[in-house]
C-alpha cells in the first residue's frame, strides 16, 4: 500500500509494509490468473491453535461457496482447493505444520527452525503463525518485542528465502486497552520495517459493509464502550439480513461466527495472491495541499485513476499510531475536519 504522509504543510512518500486487513476482503476482485499463480509459486506452512483455524476452515468452506456461484463468482470448479502438498492443482498449504501458536515462546521459534531445517520441507517459502489469546498478556508484561517481534525478524534473517507473515491477535473486549495497544505495536513494527502483516484484529473489527466497531469481541459481539453494554453481534446481524450461500456461507469458525471465518478466508487468499505478485494497490495520491483556518483543516490531492474512494489516517506521532480518521468528511479529492487543539500528522490512501 502506498501512502502520502503529511507533516504540517510538507509532504513526502512513505512506502509501507504489505498490510492485509479489512480492505483486502473482496474475494471477487481477485482474478483467476492471480489465484493460479499463487498455487504455482507458494508452499505454505501454517502454525496455529483454535483462533487461527478460522483462516483454514473459512478457506475450506469457500471452495463449495465459489463452486455454487456465491457472491456472483464464476471461476473454475474447486479453484480455491488447498491441501498439504498441493496435489491435484491445489494450493500447497500444510495446516498445523507446527504445533501450538506464537503465544508460546520459545517453542514456536524452535518449531519453526526444526520444520525449516528438515530437508523434507525444503520447498516451503511461506511461514505463517497465528495467535490465540496471549498477545494482550505479552504486551502487559513487556515481552511482546522480545518474544515475538525480534524473533520473527531474526528468522527472516536466518531464512532469507522464506517469507514470514506477521499477525495481530484476535480482538478481546475483556482486555480492551492491552489488546488494542498490543495489536497496534505489531502494526507499527511492520509498517516501520516493511514486513508482511495479516491483520487478524482489524478484519474482525469491520463488517462487509465497512462499518467499523470500536469495541468488538472475538465472537463478533460489539459494545457501546470499553465498559458499556453489549449492543449486538455484527456477524449474526449481517448474516440474518443477507442470503446464505449467496452473500455468505456457513462454516466452522472457532470462538466466532461463520461470517468472520468467511472474511478471514477472503483475506487469506488476498495474502496468497499478493505474495505471488498480484498488486491491487493503487498509487498514492500526489500533490497534497494542506490549508488550515481557525476552525478546520482541509486536505486536497490529485485524483488517482481507478480510485473509488479515499481514506485519511492520523496520529499525534509521525512514526506510529496511525488510525483511520473519521472526524472529517470527503468531497471528491478533498477532506475537511474540525481542528483539534494538538499537532496531528496525516496520510491519505486511495481505495478501489
Amino acid at each position: 500500500m502506498r501512502r502520502i504522509l503529511i507533516l504540517t504543510l510538507l509532504s513526502y512518500i512513505v512506502i509501507s509494509a504489505e498490510i492485509i486487513d479489512h480492505n483486502c476482503t473482496d474475494i471477487t476482485q481477485i482474478p483467476q490468473s492471480a489465484i493460479e499463480q499463487a498455487k504455482i509459486d507458494l508452499h505454505i506452512a501454517y502454525g496455529h491453535t483454535s483462533h487461527g483455524s478460522q483462516l483454514t476452515t473459512g478457506m475450506t468452506g469457500l471452495i463449495g461457496f465459489a463452486n455454487g456461484g456465491g457472491l456472483g463468482l464464476s471461476l473454475p470448479t474447486d479453484i480455491f482447493e488447498w491441501n498439504n502438498g498441493g496435489t491435484g492443482g491445489a494450493l500447497d498449504l500444510h495446516d498445523y505444520a507446527m504445533p501450538g501458536d506464537c503465544g508460546y515462546y520459545p517453542q514456536w521459534v524452535n518449531e519453526t527452525e526444526a520444520y525449516l531445517d528438515n530437508p523434507v520441507n525444503s520447498d516451503v517459502n511461506v511461514i505463517i503463525w497465528s495467535w490465540c489469546g496471549q498477545v494482550d498478556n505479552k504486551y502487559a508484561a513487556g515481552t511482546l518485542a522480545s518474544e515475538y517481534l525480534i524473533p520473527m525478524d531474526q528468522l527472516e534473517t536466518d531464512y532469507p528465502a522464506v517469507t514470514f507473515i506477521y499477525m495481530t491477535g484476535h480482538v478481546d473486549h475483556w482486555d480492551d486497552a492491552n489488546n488494542k495497544a498490543a495489536n497496534q505495536m505489531i502494526r507499527d513494527f511492520c509498517n516501520a520495517n516493511n514486513k508482511v502483516l495479516y491483520d487478524f484484529a482489524d478484519i474482525e473489527s469491520y463488517d462487509p459493509d465497512n462499518t467499523f466497531y470500536e469495541f468488538p469481541h472475538d465472537n463478533c459481539n460489539y459494545y457501546e464502550s470499553e465498559d458499556g453494554p453489549q449492543l449486538g453481534n455484527w456477524a449474526i446481524e449481517w448474516q440474518n439480513s443477507h442470503t446464505e450461500d449467496e452473500d455468505w456461507y456457513n462454516c466452522s469458525s472457532a470462538h466466532s461466527q461463520p461470517l468472520n471465518a468467511n472474511r478471514k478466508a477472503y483475506a487469506a487468499w488476498w495474502l496468497w495472491v499478493t505474495l505471488a505478485g498480484w498488486n491491487q494497490c493503487l498509487p498514492a495520491p500526489t500533490d497534497l495541499i494542506v490549508i488550515t483556518n481557525s476552525d478546520f483543516v482541509h486536505i486536497y490531492w490529485n485524483m488517482v485513476p481507478g480510485a473509488s474512494s479515499y481514506k485519511v489516517f492520523s496520529s499525534d506521532n509521525p512514526d506510529t499510531g496511525f488510525i483511520e480518521d473519521v472526524s472529517g468528511s470527503f468531497d471528491g479529492e478533498s477532506w475537511s475536519a474540525p481542528i483539534e487543539n494538538m499537532k496531528k500528522f496525516y496520510y491519505v490512501t486511495a481505495m478501489n
